[in-house]
């Protein structure tokens, strides 16, 4: 009897031990899958070279927005169209739960060979009001009669309380204009110039003002 209580004693050991293996070898198993599954990512995730990230137009990660020419840059000349953001200004409408925000940008759009419009646009956001100065400004392209470079006569534009003299200029001269008044010039393409504002500075009169006497210019006398 005490012979077969020892062999069953033996057995019982046995089958623990057993048990005890297969329990640490599972264990052992679940802790090296997910090192193994993240070698195996790391080996799937190859970096790419800088050929293939210029082909895809990324930098870092990133797609690249697409960049507008500098202005007076070359270009912005081979574009053809020349296009000056004079100012932007916010207004604030006071409402009964507080104020409401907008803005307006004022836009001149030129193609820099004696054709030039402006623009006026609102909008609750900066982009949005620009876009819109810019394609009013396309629509109201106006021809300007110049002569190499320059003007062919003095002339006063008027606008409201706003005043701008405007008179021809040598070779060399430059542009002589303040920023809205440039800004008028470079979309023109005059490159020669003297300017004096006489009147009100506020920008979008003064524009309309140089505007107004480079319209009514000629190039011939009448008679």
């Amino acid at each position: 009897m005490v012979k077969e209580e020892d062999k069953k004693i033996e057995t019982l050991q046995e089958t623990d031990a057993k048990e005890a293996e297969t329990v640490t070898s599972k264990e052992n198993d679940v802790k090296e899958t997910p090192e193994v599954a993240s070698e195996a990512s790391v080996e799937k995730k190859e970096t790419p070279t800088k050929s293939e990230q210029q082909q895809r137009g990324q930098r870092g990660g990133r797609q690249q927005r697409p960049q507008k020419p500098r202005p007076g840059s070359k270009e912005e000349a081979a574009s053809g169209v020349i296009e000056r953001v004079v100012s932007i200004s916010r207004v604030s409408k006071v409402v009964k739960g507080g104020k409401n925000f907008s803005f307006s940008a004022l836009v001149i759009s030129g193609d820099g060979n004696g054709q030039a419009g402006v623009g006026l646009g609102k909008s609750n956001e900066v982009a949005e009001a620009i876009k819109k100065g810019t394609t009013n400004a396309k629509r109201n392209y106006k021809t300007i009669k110049t002569k190499a470079d320059t003007i062919p006569h003095e002339i006063i534009g008027i606008f409201k309380a706003s005043r701008v003299l405007l008179k021809p200029a040598s070779v060399g001269t430059g542009v002589i204009a303040g920023g809205p008044v440039r800004a008028v010039c470079d979309a023109i393409g005059i490159k020669n110039i003297l300017t004096k504002s006489l009147g009100s500075r506020n920008p979008v009169n003064v524009v309309k003002a140089a505007m107004n006497g480079f319209e009514r210019l000629r190039k011939e006398r009448r008679k």
